[in-house]
């Protein structure tokens, strides 16, 4: 993974393992509230950003996070 770019945002990468896997980005401020939300099937790969308005990811579903951090599974 690269160095987070000249706004702090850092990238991370979600393989699913099935069918139905969620992702829904939550956003920064006083008041946490869900913006956006994907699916994703067996094998998609989704490659997603924190910025100035997203501050954390829930993920429903078995897939592997991949982060500069290591990586992750989830379900």
């Amino acid at each position: 993974m690269s160095e987070p770019n000249e706004t702090g945002s850092e990238y991370i990468v979600i393989k699913a393992l099935e069918n139905g896997v969620t992702l829904i980005g939550l956003t920064r401020g006083r008041d946490t509230k869900f913006h956006h939300s994907e699916k994703l099937d067996k094998g998609e790969v989704m490659i997603a950003q924190f910025t100035e308005h997203t501050s954390a990811m829930k993920i429903r579903g078995q897939a592997v996070v991949y982060t500069k951090h290591g990586e992750v599974s989830a379900g």
